[in-house]
C-alpha cells in the first residue's frame, strides 16, 4: 500500500509499505481522509519532535523515523480482530491516536493518560498511520461515529477534540467572554466548542482570510486585526471594561499571549492550547497582580465520545472547516507548501490516501 513516510526535516516521501496485519485485540481500518495538521508542519519545518530521529526508537512502539505520518484519520472497518465483539465491518470511525504504555489506566474515568510518561501519537511516534490506505488501530482507539456524519467531516473529530479539551481545561461556560488568539485550525475549533456552549467569541487574527472564515463559519462574534486596532482595548469596550473571561493561546507567538494576558478581566484564566518550538515570555508580574490562572492543555483525554456527540445532536457544523481536498500525491506541493508559505485560510486540507 502507499503512504507518506517521515524521515526527517523536510524530508517526506511517498513509498509503498507493507499492508498492515489485523491481530487479536485490533481494528483493520481503510482510511477515508485525514486531515494535515500543524504538528505535522513543524516537524517538516523544524525536524523531527514528536517523531523519533532515526536509530533512538520510541520506548513504547519500538520505532523511530521513517515513519508513517498522519493522525487526523476517517474511515471504514474492513477487519475485525479476535476479541472484538461491538464493532462491525462496515463501520464508520475515527481514532483516537494515542501510544500509550501498557501499564497506563486509559479507562472511561482516567483523565491523566494523555499526560503519562512517553505518550506519544500515531502518525508521529510509529504504529501507523492515517496517510497511509490502511492503518490497524488497537480497539481502546477506535470511535465509531455515526454513518450520518460524512467522512470528510469525521476527520475533523481529532482537532475538534482538541479544542473540546481546551474549552474544558479552562472552565468556560455559557454566558463567558472568550477571546482566542489565532484563527488557524485549533483557533477555529476552539471558537466552534466555545460557541457550541454558549460563550461570547473575539477572536484575534492577522490574516484576512483567516478572519473572514472565523465570521463565514459563525464561530466568532468579534474578529479583530491586531495590526489595526488595540485588541485588549476592544475587548474591554465589548465588556464594559472588564475584560475576557477566558482566552486561548492558539498561535506559538509571544505578541499573541502579551495581548491576551492584557485582555483578560481580573482572576480571568489564561489557556495555552498550541505547541510550541521553542521558549515564550511570560509577564509575572501582570499575572500576578491580576491573579490570572495560567493553565496548559495538550491533546484530549476521554474527549471523543462527547466531542461526537457535539457532533451528531448538529451542535457543531464542520463542513465549513474543510478548505481542501488532495491526493497523497500532493501531499507536499498542495498540502504543505500551501499551509507554510501561502496565506490560506487553511482549516482543514484533507488527503485521500487511497486517492
Amino acid at each position: 500500500m502507499r503512504a507518506a513516510r517521515y524521515y526527517g526535516k523536510e524530508d517526506i516521501r511517498i513509498e509503498d509499505i507493507d499492508e498492515p496485519t489485523v491481530e487479536p485485540g485490533t481494528v483493520g481500518i481503510n482510511v477515508a481522509w485525514c486531515g494535515i495538521c500543524g504538528t505535522d508542519l513543524h516537524e517538516y519545518m523544524d525536524g523531527a519532535n514528536f517523531v523519533p530521529p532515526q536509530g533512538h526508537p520510541h520506548p513504547i512502539s519500538g520505532e523511530s523515523a521513517p515513519v508513517t505520518l498522519g493522525h487526523e484519520m476517517s474511515g471504514v472497518i474492513y477487519e475485525i480482530g479476535e476479541g472484538i465483539t461491538d464493532l462491525e465491518v462496515g463501520d464508520h470511525v475515527v481514532v483516537e491516536p494515542y501510544i500509550i504504555s501498557d501499564d497506563v489506566d486509559t479507562g472511561p474515568e482516567s483523565t491523566d493518560y494523555h499526560i503519562s510518561p512517553n505518550m506519544n501519537f500515531i502518525g508521529l511516534g510509529g504504529r501507523g498511520g492515517g496517510l497511509a490506505e490502511k492503518i490497524v488501530v488497537r480497539r481502546r482507539w477506535v470511535h465509531k461515529i455515526d454513518k450520518s456524519i460524512p467522512l470528510d467531516e469525521a476527520a475533523v473529530i481529532e482537532p475538534l477534540s482538541v479544542g473540546a479539551h481546551a474549552v474544558e481545561r479552562s472552565g468556560a461556560k455559557a454566558g463567558d467572554v472568550a477571546i482566542v488568539g489565532g484563527a488557524g485550525p485549533i483557533g477555529l475549533l476552539t471558537a466552534a466548542v466555545l460557541k457550541g456552549i454558549g460563550a461570547t467569541v473575539i477572536m484575534s487574527e492577522l490574516s484576512e482570510l483567516r478572519r473572514q472564515k472565523a465570521l463565514d463559519a459563525g464561530v466568532a462574534d468579534h474578529v479583530f486585526d491586531p495590526t489595526q486596532v488595540d485588541v485588549a482595548a476592544e475587548v474591554r469596550k465589548l465588556t464594559d471594561d472588564r475584560g475576557a473571561d477566558v482566552a486561548f493561546e492558539c498561535t506559538s507567538v509571544q505578541v499573541v499571549v502579551d495581548t491576551l494576558m492584557d485582555a483578560l478581566r481580573p482572576g480571568g484564566v489564561l489557556t495555552i492550547v498550541s505547541i510550541w518550538s521553542h521558549k515564550g515570555e511570560l509577564d509575572f508580574q501582570k499575572l500576578v497582580l491580576k491573579e490570572i490562572d495560567l493553565r496548559g492543555t495538550i491533546a484530549y483525554v476521554n474527549t471523543h465520545p462527547e466531542t461526537i456527540k457535539l457532533v451528531e445532536e448538529g451542535k457543531i457544523n464542520l463542513e465549513p472547516f474543510i478548505t481542501g481536498k488532495i491526493a497523497l500525491d500532493d501531499l507536499i506541493d498542495k498540502g504543505f507548501d500551501t499551509l507554510i508559505n501561502h496565506n490560506h485560510p487553511g482549516v482543514q486540507i484533507l488527503v485521500s490516501p487511497g486517492g
